[in-house]
């Protein structure tokens, strides 16, 4: 099959103006952005980490419905509070061959909380992994975690024996630095990587040896993924049958796709929150004319900011309707949510006087960066939100950036911005990981010489806490809710967190998209609530 991949793949998404033919078993589809890299520790960006889910593995993965299946490990059992033990699966080989052990899980626990790993809060940097023979892993822990496992469905395994070889024991920084695995790959999963071309393509084939082969319904035997940022150019493409799965959609061109012969929608609520982070960081607000002072630090000016939105006019007129308005940092179907939380109510002449009472009666300025191809309609979504804050004077001023440029000016060390419109799915589907990862404190400033120590020494809690929001209160819950075993006492914890921050407005929750792909009606797939595209379950028909 390798002689026809580049063939086939240059005639799959050259993006002509005529129809191709294609081999009943190509996938060929497009997203608005590319995989950041093919090191899997690299960045925890959705799309990324779903790409390659279909080329590693981990010892757990999430089935369609999102619930625990076995992976790489067959089975999992609690010797006690602290000690789990994980039976590996046998017969398990690395793309290269090499077979699968313990001691690559061993090596993939060191090198995900080593190096610029983005992945350190999978596993807390005082558990000890042993290996207790070939295909048995002890994980043995200082307290009690009740969901350890629930967030390893995308910690994939990597071998050992071909990262020492190709001088790739630790990750690279994301997006910047490269090494031999950005653009490689030795993986256990169902499909092997043949050609990367960053930006372009990226063209995969089925691995025959994989250990679930038969057990799933893909026929699919080729995989040709081409980012296309232009949403016109993705819905034009599969109308055309240039394509045959493109995501996401805007809402705008849903009707037109279901109304056109051939091709159809497939929809569903996802478990995704969007959400507003505002920079409490800095002593100077990125954008901000008045040096040593940044607005954000105010409760009152977060709130007047909250109160300036009006995500009813974004759900209906920007989302057409296809949008759930939030009042939390997590969505229905995350362990924790509960509907007794509301938003702070429209109402743009409190905001004012809220920004007046903290002392900015004639507002202020900031820089707001903006995504155009991350998110649902995220470009149209910052501009409104933009032009909601000037009428209360607040001048957001919107800087709208492709993904590689708009993650390299918000995420540590640069954080350049006053606010920024992100994304949050718990890995865990559980709203630990949401408090633990974006609500407590940072444990030093990104600014300070002790970020890069920080990051040596493995301190997870806060990484994705951009915003830099700070309630000592909400560490010791965080920390409490992760080892209490009791569900209610532990559910009743989890709601006392979400009241504190919720009333400090640590971030403006926004809405949960529907997710809408694009399908020509040859392609049957799975949707999923968390927007993993998951091949194992596409099957493509003449």
């Amino acid at each position: 099959m390798k002689k026809s991949i580049l063939k086939r793949a240059s005639l799959a998404l050259a993006l002509v103006a005529s129809p191709t033919v294609i081999h009943a078993e190509t996938l060929r589809f497009a997203a608005q952005g590319d995989v950041v890299s093919m090191d899997p520790y690299v960045v925890e960006e959705v799309f990324t980490s779903g790409f390659l889910g279909n080329v590693y593995e981990g010892l757990i993965r999430r089935a369609p419905d999102l619930s625990i299946q076995p992976a790489l490990a067959e089975s999992w059992e609690l010797i006690s509070p602290t000690h789990w033990r994980f039976h590996l699966r046998k017969g398990v080989k690395f793309h290269d061959g090499t077979p699968f052990t313990a001691d690559d899980v061993v090596f993939s626990a060191e090198r995900v909380r080593s190096g610029a790993s983005d992945f350190k809060n999978r596993l807390a940097a005082d558990t000890e992994v042993v290996a207790v023979d070939d295909h048995t892993v002890d994980f043995i822990g200082s307290k009690p975690n009740p969901i350890l496992h629930y967030t390893w469905a995308n910690w994939y395994i990597m071998s050992r024996q071909w990262a020492e070889a190709n001088n790739v024991s630790a990750p690279q920084k994301g997006g910047e630095d490269e090494s031999f695995a950005t653009l490689h790959e030795n993986g256990t999963g169902p499909f092997s990587l043949v050609k990367r071309e960053p930006g372009v393509r990226t063209v995969l084939e089925a691995n025959d040896d994989w250990w679930g082969a038969g057990s799933i319904p893909t026929n699919v035997t080729e995989v040709v993924y081409t980012p296309v940022p232009n949403a016109a150019t993705r819905v034009a493409a599969l109308l055309s049958n240039q394509l045959d799965v493109v995501f996401p959609i805007p809402v705008q061109d849903i009707a037109r796709i279901d109304a056109t012969p051939g091709a159809h929608i497939e929809a569903g609520p996802e478990v995704r929150t969007m959400y507003l982070t505002m920079n409490q960081w800095k002593d100077t607000l990125p954008g901000y004319s008045q040096e040593g002072k940044n607005p954000f630090k105010d409760q009152r000016v977060r709130e007047a900011v909250y109160r300036a939105i009006d995500v009813e006019i974004i759900r209906k007129k920007i989302m057409r309707g296809r949008a759930t308005p939030s009042a939390l940092m997590v969505a229905p179907g995350v362990n924790g949510y509960s509907e007794d939380f509301k938003r702070y109510e429209y109402d743009p002449e409190k905001s004012k006087a809220l920004l007046e009472e903290a002392g900015y009666p004639d507002g202020f300025s900031f820089t707001f960066q903006c995504s155009n191809n991350m998110y649902i309609n995220d470009e149209a979504i910052c501009l409104a939100v933009s032009n909601m804050l000037a009428k209360v004077g607040v001048d957001a001023k919107a800087n709208v950036q492709s993904k590689p440029q708009y993650l390299k000016a918000i995420l540590a060390p640069n954080m350049d911005f006053g606010m920024a419109m992100l994304g949050t799915t718990p890995a865990s589907l559980d709203s630990h990981i949401a408090l633990y990862s974006l609500h407590m404190c940072p444990r030093v400033s990104p600014d300070s010489a002790l970020w890069a120590l920080a990051d040596q020494k493995k301190i997870v809690a806060g990484k994705s806490n951009f915003a830099g929001y700070c309630n000592p209160e909400i560490d010791r819950l965080a920390n409490e809710i992760l080892v209490t075993t009791d569900t209610s006492a532990r559910n009743d914890l989890i709601n006392k967190a979400w009241k504190i921050t919720t009333d400090d407005v640590a971030y403006i929750p926004l809405h949960q998209s529907w997710g809408a792909w694009g399908v020509r009606d040859n392609v049957a797939l799975k949707v999923r609530a968390d927007n993993i595209f998951d091949w194992r379950y596409v099957t493509v028909s003449k």
